[in-house]
């Protein structure tokens, strides 16, 4: 039987193992973009929205720029960045600008605060698939109610990226998000599959059947290669909904490399 995550250690009793730390700006922009678009009346009618973005690593950059591209939603949104490593908490402070962005010791106990939106990318590709489910289900049981996690892993420039969106009752909707230029077929995204999918990528499982029409998909759409990547992606998520995909965005988010499906078109069998 797979361990539970171990705490850390210290008084705090932070939940989780620390990350590798990797981090560069913009690498998480595809999925901060999605948040403001999909999440936006749920922030904009907050009266105290909190934010947390969980494991930000050796620099803060991401968590500043989170900030930056939710605020603009609700002037009364303030985010919070968490860390185990003391010595990033610290690097965190030096760009902190409290009460609006703060940077604190915690993991999946959210430092015993209850955030309307978690955002915990990269985190979880160390822990099995039950230690993955149970940080999961850690992190839902502290959120505010009505409160979303985006949990999710893309590659360190944020050019592949895949996220599952979850609330109370679990798992809703998955994404990928990519840079079309980047990829030879829609199976390279196969590699950012986030702990919950990333090892079901086989034949039988929901997943490898998605990304197998997504490539068959992008391969009859070859003829609008000469439009270039971004035109091919969009007849190709197009040509995906025609074959009875449960697409549930639309040609202006598929033209920013998007594609979201709702849980229960992935999930594990």
């Amino acid at each position: 039987m797979a361990r539970p995550p171990r705490l850390a250690a210290g008084r705090a009793r932070a939940l989780g193992l620390p990350t590798r730390g990797t981090t560069n700006p913009n690498r998480l922009r595809r999925v901060d973009r999605w948040l403001r678009h999909t999440y936006r009346p749920l922030v904009e009618h907050a009266d105290d929205p909190l934010v947390i973005d969980l494991g930000y690593g050796s620099s803060p950059v991401t968590t500043v720029e989170l900030a930056a591209r939710l605020r603009p939603l609700n002037p009364r949104l303030r985010v919070l960045g968490l860390e185990l490593d003391a010595e990033r908490v610290a690097a965190g402070e030096a760009a902190a600008d409290p009460p609006w962005l703060e940077f604190r010791r915690g993991g999946f106990e959210l430092a015993g605060r209850r955030p309307l939106l978690l955002r915990a990318f990269n985190v979880l590709r160390q822990y099995t698939e039950e230690q993955a489910a149970e940080a999961w289900a850690t992190m839902l049981g502290r959120l505010a109610p009505g409160g979303v996690l985006v949990e999710g892993t893309c590659d360190e420039i944020g050019r592949r990226c895949s996220w599952v969106a979850l609330d109370a009752d679990g798992p809703r909707t998955f994404t990928f998000s990519c840079l079309p230029a980047d990829l030879e077929t829609p199976g390279d995204l196969a590699e950012r599959l986030p702990k919950a999918l990333i090892h079901r990528n086989v034949p039988g499982e929901r997943v490898h059947a998605l990304l197998t029409e997504l490539d068959v998909c992008w391969a009859t759409a070859a003829t609008f290669a000469p439009f270039g990547p971004r035109a091919r992606w969009v007849e190709a998520i197009r040509l995906l909904a025609q074959r009875g995909w449960p697409v549930l965005d639309d040609r202006k988010r598929w033209r920013l490399g998007e594609v979201t499906v709702p849980w229960e078109s992935v999930r594990p069998l």
